[in-house]
């Protein structure tokens, strides 16, 4: 029957004694209550507790109700005997859904806050009656899902950090398909991060220096190198990025500046165990500032700061742009595709033109006789099919159709040079984005 709570009404009646109704509710709440109907043998009310019976948890399981028929005697058996059994079928019911709940709490605590784990091994050495429901066939899978869900949070994931992914699959799966022209680049990022990463102990901070031409890529790297590695890219905790006219822009003022800069550094790398430095312009630092990046790139000065404070650093330059694109300029005019030109041989001529002294005081010089730069890489200039692919690339971003026609449309926009053979994109990619406009229904 259903009273006028709307709760459907259990007639378990006297045989559980003393004339109390069980009404059930409509969240499976079990819910003792006193007869509202006057009886001549009613026992006066007592606590749950105080009768023995344990409070259900809420919300108590669907399968009570059963659980009290399965309690109850047959129709010929003794009231009493039949009082007595459905009592104990009850107190046992619930006392084993209290020891499961107990398991699964312990067992969540030592998953996700390593706490109690002790505890939990030590009852399970301990011999005696299990629960009638198991933790693994039950409740194991609900609770690492929600384990995983809490460290989402926390610092609970295999890296000890969960804002860090590490996800060099997916970094070399993205570079291969997102940037154009850039065999050397793709090659030297990917095998340089993920050695440092899976390097036990690195001897010292992972330091790439990117050179080139406005618009070939260099901070395009940088951001996919930012999102691979980090849960929230470039807006991680553990990410800092230096544009140098915009965080240092008055050369009077670059004590404070350096100073600034050490604390920043510092405080990032005691936040997270593997923190990355992006330095955009970096041709523009001033030598004094460099002087306060040298010490947190240099080699460590004891085993143990290398798994507590790994750090990467990414100093994007146009240093050097000019002889990359002289060489790109040769290979070609030789009738030699732009893929055979080797690390070894653009290297070379590189470090030599950085290794000149500058007027401006840039010290890359510096770094480099101190060996702090592990690798120099370089991104050649874009040519008309890589700005094409450039252009395919911004329309599906959009989700906006596009035809062959309005790729080539998009790249002639461009301004080519040299003036004779009009080769390589003087912007390379950078405006592209902002072209498709003109293209737009």
């Amino acid at each position: 029957m259903v009273g006028e709570t709307g709760r459907r009404k259990l007639d378990v009646g006297d045989e559980l004694g003393g004339g109390r109704e069980l009404y059930l509710s409509q969240s499976s709440d079990l819910i003792p209550e006193q007869n509202l109907e006057p009886s001549r043998n009613k026992q006066p009310s007592v606590a749950p507790c105080a009768a023995g019976l344990t409070p259900p948890l809420p919300p108590a399981p669907s399968f009570m109700p059963l659980i009290l028929r399965q309690g109850r005697a047959g129709e010929g058996a003794p009231r009493g005997r039949a009082n007595l059994e459905g009592y104990e079928a009850v107190k046992k019911h619930l006392g084993a859904v209290g020891a499961l709940s107990k398991q699964y709490w312990q067992y969540l605590a030592c998953k996700v806050w390593q706490e109690g784990c002790e505890e939990e091994k030590e009852e399970q050495k301990e011999p005696g009656p299990s629960p009638g429901w198991s933790l693994p066939l039950v409740g194991q899978d609900y609770l690492e899902i929600l384990s995983a869900w809490y460290c989402s949070f926390g610092k609970c994931c295999e890296t000890g950090d969960c804002r860090i992914v590490n996800n060099i699959t997916g970094l070399e799966a993205d570079l291969s398909e997102q940037l154009h022209g850039q065999h050397l680049a793709k090659e030297v990022v990917v095998r340089a991060v993920q050695g440092f990463l899976q390097s036990p102990q690195p001897k010292k901070a992972l330091v790439l220096s990117f050179h080139g031409w406005s618009g070939t890529g260099k901070n395009f790297v940088a951001r996919m190198v930012a999102s691979h590695l980090y849960r929230d890219g470039l807006r991680s905790d553990c990410v800092r990025v230096f544009i140098s006219l915009l965080h240092f822009p008055h050369h009077k003022y670059l004590d404070s500046y350096k100073a600034q800069l050490q604390r920043q550094l510092s405080e990032t790398l005691q936040l997270c165990r593997q923190s990355l430095f992006i330095f955009d312009e970096a041709e523009k630092l001033h030598s004094s500032l460099l002087d306060a990046i040298r010490p947190f790139m240099a080699p460590y000065g004891n085993e143990g700061q290398a798994d507590q404070q790994r750090a990467i650093f990414l100093f994007l330059s146009n240093l050097g742009g000019n002889t990359i694109n002289e060489v790109a300029l040769d290979f070609w005019r030789a009738g030699r595709a732009r893929e055979e030109i080797s690390m070894e041989f653009l290297e070379q001529r590189l470090r030599l033109e950085l290794q000149e002294p500058a007027e401006n005081s840039y010290a890359h010089s510096h770094l480099l006789r101190e060996n702090l730069i592990d690798f120099l890489v370089p991104f050649l200039p874009l040519e008309f099919h890589h700005v094409k692919l450039c252009a395919r690339d911004a329309f599906l971003a959009r989700g906006l159709p596009y035809s062959e026609a309005t790729l080539d449309a998009v790249a002639r926009m461009m301004v080519f040079v040299p003036k004779e053979e009009k080769l390589f994109s003087a912007q390379g990619c950078k405006s592209v984005p902002q072209r498709i406009n003109y293209f737009l229904p």
